[in-house]
């Protein structure tokens, strides 16, 4: 008589994987189904800021973000590095002290599409969020902090190497 059992259980594997997969499937369908109304839920200023990321330049960024302009300010800081090896992965932190910070947003005026982030700041929590940006090429990154119904922000410049060679 043959040994069938590793037959047997490849064909186990197999339906067990195909199940997880589907139901992996059928969740992240029902969560994506949920985004939208999550999106609405907050009131007008929650909702996708559309003609902000589809803005071309820093004035236009700021008109529809915000519809004023901003101050520079030292209490706004913009960490990033001065030379990023790698413009695929640029890591950047913005953080302020300034007090009822409601908005947090990030430009990068060289790429195709100048804003690169918008975060809404929930009361109470504190200033600062960091993420990894995609520099086209050397540019200058911008934080735009709104905080108390004014605008401030701070700006950086990054050289993008190629190779890292610093050229």
């Amino acid at each position: 008589m043959e040994d069938n059992s590793s037959l047997t259980g490849s064909l186990c594997r197999r339906s067990l994987l195909k199940a997880a997969a589907g139901a992996g499937v059928v969740v992240f369908a029902s969560g994506a189904a949920l985004l939208p109304a999550v999106a609405d839920a907050g009131g007008d200023q929650s909702k996708w800021p559309k003609d902000a990321f589809d803005a071309k330049d820093e004035a236009a960024v700021i008109g529809a973000l915000f519809g004023k302009s901003a101050t520079p300010s030292d209490k706004v800081k913009l960490e990033a590095p001065e030379i990023a090896e790698n413009g695929a992965v640029v890591p950047i932190t913005v953080s302020s002290d300034l007090p009822k910070v409601t908005r947090i947003s990030v430009l990068v005026l060289e790429n195709p599409y100048t804003l690169a982030a918008a975060y809404l700041i929930p009361d109470g929590t504190g200033a600062s969020v960091s993420s990894r940006l995609k520099l086209a090429k050397t540019t200058k990154v911008v934080a735009l902090v709104e905080a108390e119904g004014g605008l401030f922000s701070a700006g950086k410049d990054v050289k993008v190497t190629v190779g890292g060679c610093g050229g």
